[in-house]
């Protein structure tokens, strides 16, 4: 990055996530530009971005396209779901030079896993997450920064966003070098009001991120439940325990250390209030989920050490059948 101007920034995909992250950091002055489309990149060139979070509720203009014409950035935020990603991710191309770091803020197992982590599946693909290879082959590895996001936001309109939680997001490097593009990253997003720690073992926040996202986000999708529910209530807290001590059995096979015990987990989850997870808000805007990412692909990564996953792939299974099908009007029908 050229730390004598002010950094290029640009947000591909201004949904939850990526209107937060969109918004704070352009309030703060940086120079930012936003990948959107549809009815949300209408109100983004007429209003700019709505958030509401701790701060109050803000409104900032944004510069915004459906085409990615605004010249080679310094980072690239791809807020976009998982199984968006290998479309989304060669149309970035025009944007991303020599030095760009491209911050791909999404949930699950990232597809470059196993790049410059040097273990026993060192460079070998995530299927789950990258089947076709298109994701490998459009960016370069060299470009690519791992992030772990806490933010809980929903984005009940297009263009407005709420999240009425502190802003987080861990960054590291693949390699898991404290390198000094990692630091001046983490400064840039702080400027922000968003808390950014640099780690030097970005997979062990990931298999924290991942053990919650798989927990409660297929068991939201099955029961309508919000995270003080899944997290409190007995009836449901019982299976979330369950996924979570099967996962945490998958993540110490790959050397993660997850430093939050499963109790602990419970408390901050429930601390989180009453929100919806993001796959049973795709559930109810009858978006597809993203079962890939958060699920397969874990069972994916057990299957290579033989994990037994039977309360994880019950879940799983189950929420893939109801996003299939309670949507679908002939299935209706015949439940009436």
């Amino acid at each position: 990055m050229n730390s004598a101007r002010n950094p290029r920034i640009c947000i591909a995909g201004a949904g939850a996530i990526g209107g937060t992250i969109a918004a704070r950091l352009a309030k703060a002055g940086l120079d930012v530009s936003v990948l959107a489309r549809g009815a949300t990149l209408d109100t983004l060139r007429r209003d700019g971005i709505t958030l509401t979070d701790l701060e109050g509720t803000h409104q900032v203009p944004v510069r915004a396209s459906d085409q990615p014409d605004f010249g080679v950035q310094d980072v690239i935020f791809v807020c976009a779901k998982a199984h968006d990603l290998p479309a989304m991710v060669p149309r970035l191309a025009p944007l991303i030079g020599e030095h760009t770091i491209v911050i791909p803020a999404v949930n699950g197992v990232p597809w470059w896993y196993f790049h410059g982590e040097g273990g026993r599946f060192a460079d070998q693909p995530v299927r789950a997450t990258d089947p076709e290879g298109k994701l490998a082959a459009a960016l370069p590895y060299k470009n690519v920064m791992g992030c772990v996001v806490f933010i809980t936001a929903e984005a009940p309109q297009p263009g407005h966003v709420v999240a009425r939680n502190p802003h987080l997001i861990m960054f590291g490097e693949p390699d898991n070098s404290m390198s000094e593009r990692l630091r001046e990253l983490c400064a840039i997003v702080e400027r922000g009001g968003i808390e950014a720690r640099p780690l030097e073992r970005i997979r062990d926040k990931l298999w924290t991120k991942i053990i919650a996202n798989i927990s409660t986000n297929p068991l939201s999708v099955i029961s309508g439940a919000t995270l003080e529910d899944l997290y409190t209530c007995p009836e449901l807290k019982e299976t979330v325990v369950a996924i979570m001590r099967e996962v945490l059995l998958v993540a110490a096979s790959y050397g993660a250390r997850v430093e939050i015990d499963p109790l602990t987990f419970l408390e901050l989850g429930a601390a989180m209030g009453p929100v919806r997870t993001s796959m049973l808000q795709d559930y109810e805007k009858n978006r597809p989920l993203e079962l890939a990412a958060i699920g397969d692909a874990v069972l994916e990564l057990a299957d290579r050490f033989g994990i037994p996953m039977p309360v994880t792939r019950k879940v799983i299974a189950l929420a893939r059948f109801r996003g299939k099908h309670l949507h679908d009007p002939q299935a209706v029908a015949v439940n009436a």
